[in-house]
């Protein structure tokens, strides 16, 4: 059974990755991962966000008319992204979950950095079918391993040029599949329970709100301050999760 401090934890957690996401069209899996994960352990976090993760990427990535056109653009690394979720998710019984806790915050804290300093990463049309396998493969390993989608994932599609609304699309379905394979890999390691579906079910509803929120504030707050906010606070949280994991699990040795 899980508590009501969990429940509360995890209903406000969706409120504000809904909001992010309904802002900038992200986020919604990294803020909720960060902040889950401060209060109970990454499977468990992994496995609260699988609900509104999902429901709410199937709604960007087939809304907004580029479905078909991005995907036969993006379908390598899509397909490599997705197929090796699993050999990441195997590191979830083989490796101490602090120390995964810890690489969580070094992907928000390379996430952040990155995207503070206005890094952009540039692939050129002829190059994109080996480097979206490549980035796809890195992309899934670290997924199943820390449950974030972002990196190098984000960089790869921000790096092929994508129009802003296809751009968008492109996130969804990553994070759609994504989601999917995952959830498929926890399952597999038996790290999904009744409990966890009921909760991640529960949570749908304020990411949805948080979602409505989102795109309100995204017609009255200019995005480059938002996301200025945003990556600051999530720089802040990864080095959190950094060094307080980290030293949970140098303490258990």
């Amino acid at each position: 059974m899980i508590d009501y401090y969990t429940i509360v934890i995890a209903v406000g957690v969706f409120t504000i990755a809904g909001t992010v996401k309904g802002v900038l069209g992200l986020g919604l899996p990294t803020i909720s991962l960060a902040l889950l994960t401060v209060a109970i352990d990454l499977p468990s976090a992994m496995s609260i966000m699988l609900v509104p993760s999902l429901i709410t990427n199937i709604w960007q990535a087939v809304i907004g008319g580029n479905f078909k056109s991005t995907l036969i653009r993006i379908w390598p690394f899509i397909l490599f992204a997705f197929g090796t979720i699993w050999i990441g998710a195997l590191f979830l019984t083989r490796i101490n979950l602090f120390l995964l806790s810890s690489l969580l915050g070094g992907v928000l804290i390379v996430y952040s950095v990155l995207n503070l300093s206005g890094f952009r990463f540039v692939v050129e049309a002829r190059n994109e079918f080996w480097v979206g396998g490549l980035l796809g493969c890195i992309n899934g390993i670290l997924t199943g391993m820390t449950g974030s989608f972002v990196v190098p994932g984000i960089m790869y599609l921000q790096g092929i040029n994508l129009k802003r609304d296809a751009l968008i699309q492109a996130m969804g379905m990553l994070f759609m599949v994504s989601t999917f394979a995952l959830a498929l890999s926890l399952q597999q390691n038996r790290f999904l329970s009744f409990n966890h579906g009921v909760l991640s079910c529960l949570c749908l509803f304020p990411a949805i709100v948080g979602m409505v929120i989102g795109q309100k504030i995204r017609n009255k707050l200019p995005e480059k301050t938002f996301r200025k906010v945003l990556f600051s606070s999530l720089l802040v949280l990864g080095v959190y999760l950094l060094v307080v994991k980290l030293s949970h699990y140098v303490n258990h040795i």
